[in-house]
C-alpha cells in the first residue's frame, strides 16, 4: 500500500494530472508514428518539422500573435505538404531533401527570430520543453490526432505500410501514395508543433525513432512491431514523467533516456536471439 500510495502521491497536484493526461495522449501517438517513420526511413524528418516550427513560433512572435504556437501549427504543416511534393516529384533521396528543408528553414528562424537586433534567449525554453506548461486545449488537439490517426491506421493500414516500404509497388497498385504521405506528414508536423513546448526541440525527434526501433528489435510480425513501439512509448513517458518529477530533471529528456535504455535491452535480447 506505501508503494501505491509513493506513486500516487505526485498526482495530488493539478499540473501533475494534466501532464499525465498529455503524456497518455502523446506516448500511443508517438509510438504510431515513429512506426511509420522508421518503415519509412525518414528518422530526421521531425528534425525538420521543429525547425520549421520554430521558424512560424518566431514569425508569430514578431506578428505580435498572442499565442504563436498556431503560426507554428500552420507553418509545420505546410512545409510538410510541400516537403511531400518534392520528394515525389524530385529523384533526390528522403535525407537530402530533408536536409536541404531542414537548413532552410532553421537558418530563416534564426534570421527572423535576431531580425532587428532580437535576442535569441527568448526561444530558449523550446529546446528543453516543459511538460508542466501543458494546457487543455492542447491536449484535446492531440487527442483528436490520436483518433484520427487510429481510424486511419484501422482503415488502410495496409496500403500505408505498402507506401512506405515501396511507393512505386504501391502506385502500381492504385494506392493513393501521395495524399496517403501527406496526411502521415501533416500529422507528425501537427504532434511536433504542439508537444514541441512540453519535451524539448533537442530530443522530440529521439521520440519518434527508439519506440520502433527498439520494436524492431524484438518483433517477429508487423503486430507485434506497431504494439511494442506503442507499448514503448507509454511505459517510458509514465516513466520518465516520475523520474522528472521525483528529481527535477527535464521530462523530455527522461523519457527518452527510458526509450534509449529500452532500446539498448531490446538490442541484447535481439542478439541472443540471433
Amino acid at each position: 500500500m506505501d508503494f501505491f500510495a509513493a506513486l500516487l502521491q505526485p498526482f495530488q497536484w493539478g499540473f501533475m494530472r494534466s501532464a499525465l493526461l498529455a503524456v497518455l495522449v502523446i506516448s500511443p501517438l508517438f509510438g504510431l508514428l515513429s512506426t511509420m517513420v522508421v518503415t519509412s526511413r525518414m528518422s530526421f524528418f521531425s528534425d525538420a518539422l521543429g525547425h520549421s516550427a520554430f521558424t512560424g513560433i518566431a514569425i508569430g512572435t514578431l506578428c505580435g500573435l498572442a499565442d504563436p504556437l498556431w503560426m507554428a501549427v500552420l507553418l509545420a504543416a505546410a512545409f510538410a505538404l510541400l516537403f511531400t511534393y518534392v520528394r515525389r516529384r524530385s529523384n533526390m533521396a528522403s535525407d537530402t531533401v530533408i536536409g536541404v528543408f531542414s537548413s532552410t528553414a532553421v537558418a530563416l528562424g534564426i534570421f527572423i527570430a535576431t531580425f532587428g537586433g532580437g535576442s535569441f534567449t527568448q526561444y530558449n525554453s523550446l529546446l528543453i520543453g516543459d511538460i508542466l506548461s501543458v494546457e487543455p486545449a492542447k491536449i484535446a488537439l492531440l487527442a483528436v490526432i490520436l483518433l484520427v490517426v487510429v481510424v486511419l491506421w484501422l482503415a488502410s493500414f495496409n496500403h500505408l505500410m505498402l507506401a512506405a516500404i515501396h511507393p512505386a509497388l504501391a502506385d502500381s497498385r492504385g494506392v493513393k501514395v501521395f495524399w496517403q504521405e501527406a496526411v502521415f506528414s501533416v500529422a507528425i508536423a501537427v504532434v511536433v508543433t504542439v508537444s514541441m513546448t512540453w519535451v524539448g526541440l533537442l530530443v522530440i525527434n529521439s521520440l519518434l525513432v527508439l519506440p520502433a526501433a527498439a520494436g524492431r528489435n524484438v518483433a517477429r510480425n508487423m503486430r507485434q512491431y506497431h504494439l511494442s513501439s506503442v507499448l514503448a512509448a507509454l511505459i517510458a513517458g509514465l516513466a520518465g514523467l516520475m523520474i522528472s518529477y521525483y528529481i527535477g530533471s527535464s521530462a523530455g529528456a527522461s523519457i527518452t533516456l527510458c526509450l534509449a535504455v529500452w532500446f539498448a535491452i531490446t538490442f541484447l535480447l535481439r542478439r541472443r536471439r540471433l
